[in-house]
């Protein structure tokens, strides 16, 4: 008996990534039957294509990979989405795996790998980027000791933990883009991140949450 290639969905808000993981999987056990930009396309495309695994970016604009995990999932809770992401971030894996997602994968894997993640996907495993795994592992057995980063149990990572205590220092990003040596648009970046996991609107109610949670003392 001929078992059918996976079909799957991609949805990723770049057209070239897109374009580029058509091509690495054209002739590998695994098609391609749709594709969206966006959240809403990717539960479009996946309604009208019931795809074997939806695999989405993180970071889709307005709407997150992990607001499309979650919408599918309220949909069909059987449905499998798997995260395709250049985000070597353990947090973003806690977050996609409470969201229900099924694997948690980088961009940099190839082209045999990634089909053969998304068919131990397909029989019911977590697929997990295997360096990201064992990071986890390190920082479960740091969780153990006691040992962890301040705002680690709110989403944080490590960076953006170091990122909101220098917010609650009170420098300006340009300062904290020199402390930590990175460009400011880094620091924009990890600052829009830590508003969201806060749920802080600015800057002075990202402190008080840091304050309130006795995140820093």
């Amino acid at each position: 008996m001929t078992i059918r290639p996976l079909r799957i969905v991609l949805v990723d808000d770049h057209e070239m990534v897109r374009t580029g993981l058509k091509a690495m999987l054209a002739g590998l056990d695994v098609r391609v039957v749709g594709e969206a930009a966006d959240a809403d396309a990717g539960v479009r495309a996946t309604a009208d294509l019931d795809p074997d695994i939806v695999v989405s970016d993180v970071r889709l604009g307005h709407r997150s990979g992990l607001d499309l995990c979650r919408t599918l999932l309220a949909r069909d809770p059987g449905r499998r989405v798997v995260m395709l992401t250049v985000y070597d971030d353990e947090q973003y894996l806690f977050q996609a795996l409470r969201a229900g997602a099924r694997g948690y994968l980088l961009k940099k894997i190839d082209g045999d790998e990634l089909v053969r993640q998304l068919h131990r996907v397909q029989a019911g495993d977590i697929a997990v980027d295997a360096a990201l795994a064992g990071r986890v592992a390190a920082s479960a057995a740091r969780i153990d000791a006691g040992e962890f980063w301040p705002g680690a149990r709110l989403g944080l990572t490590q960076r953006e933990s170091e990122v909101l205590a220098l917010i609650v220092a009170g420098l300006s990003n340009g300062a904290i883009a020199g402390r930590l040596v990175v460009g400011e648009e880094t620091v924009k970046s990890h600052v829009r991140a830590v508003y969201r996991k806060l749920e802080a609107p600015d800057r002075a109610a990202a402190v008080a949450v840091a304050l309130r949670e006795g995140l820093f003392r």
